[in-house]
């Protein structure tokens, strides 16, 4: 098994941006989902309520964010300073609070002329402390969803779209980090641990999906697939019907990973 894509999302919801190497820190890629846009009332924003939001492409160093806009002979990229000196904000992420440094009216305009809705963008604090739910793991990390890291395999996305009538691309799944040579699909399943490189993961959860998998990332539109035929045999029942693809985890020793790392499983 190796990898064959690492991908970071700096500004949470929006394009991803392909890596050849990849630094692995406590929680997560570096710079992995670190901004965000939220509604005038701080209410986190995402692809289920703006779906052009898949069409926004960004660049970032951990200083500066550079974004090209779905089109730029209309709309010139924005290059914005991220400033981390300014005071936080109140700010809620799936229903929870949480604490944004707001990046100012220039940034708020561009985006909300951009997507044509109000919104503002938020950087996470650096002594802001966000903690993995207890019942899934011990750690930190930004404005993921659950946990740092989603790895999928590349043979259950060719399982899928053996079911589909129109392949989908792996860009549907938002996956930091995939891995071909798996014997079956979906074999991450059943995996609790895997050395990648000079990095332990481990895989704590199945990633449940939602609408945002049936946002085509290249043009924006919204359709009804992958996630009806998903829903029609990846349903896993807890305390609610969940559909699953691809497994959530943490890293437990921070390093580099590349694309054509070895992939290994531990436990």
């Amino acid at each position: 098994m190796i990898v064959t894509e690492l991908n970071v999302y700096p500004l949470k919801s929006c394009a991803g941006t392909a890596l050849r190497e990849a630094e692995i820190t406590p929680r997560g890629i570096r710079h992995d989902r670190e901004l965000m846009l939220v509604s005038p009332d701080g209410t986190h924003l995402s692809q289920r309520e703006v779906p052009g939001m898949a069409l926004l492409r960004p660049v970032y160093d951990g200083d500066k964010l550079r974004v090209e806009p779905p089109d730029p002979s209309a709309t010139a990229p924005l290059t914005h300073e991220v400033r981390r000196d300014l005071p936080a904000r109140d700010i809620t992420l799936f229903n929870a609070p949480h604490r944004g440094v707001d990046q100012g009216e220039e940034a708020a305009d561009w985006f909300s002329t951009v997507l044509g809705a109000p919104c503002r963008l938020v950087c996470f604090p650096d002594d802001h402390v966000r903690r993995i739910n207890p019942k899934h793991a011990v750690g930190e990390l930004r404005y993921a969803d659950a946990l740092p890291l989603l790895v999928i395999s590349a043979e259950s996305l060719a399982e899928l779209n053996t079911r589909l009538a129109e392949p989908v691309p792996m860009n549907r799944f938002r996956p930091n980090i995939v891995v071909s040579g798996w014997r079956e699909p979906f074999e991450e399943d059943g995996v609790r641990r895997l050395r990648i490189g000079e990095i332990e993961v481990e895989l704590v959860k199945p990633c449940g999906r939602c609408v945002i998998v049936n946002v085509d990332q290249a043009t924006g539109a919204r359709g009804r697939e992958p996630l009806r035929t998903l829903a029609g045999y990846r349903t896993v029942r807890t305390d609610k019907p969940r559909v699953v693809f691809g497994k959530s985890g943490l890293p437990h020793t921070p390093g580099t990973i590349r694309v054509g790392d070895p992939v290994v499983l531990l436990e």
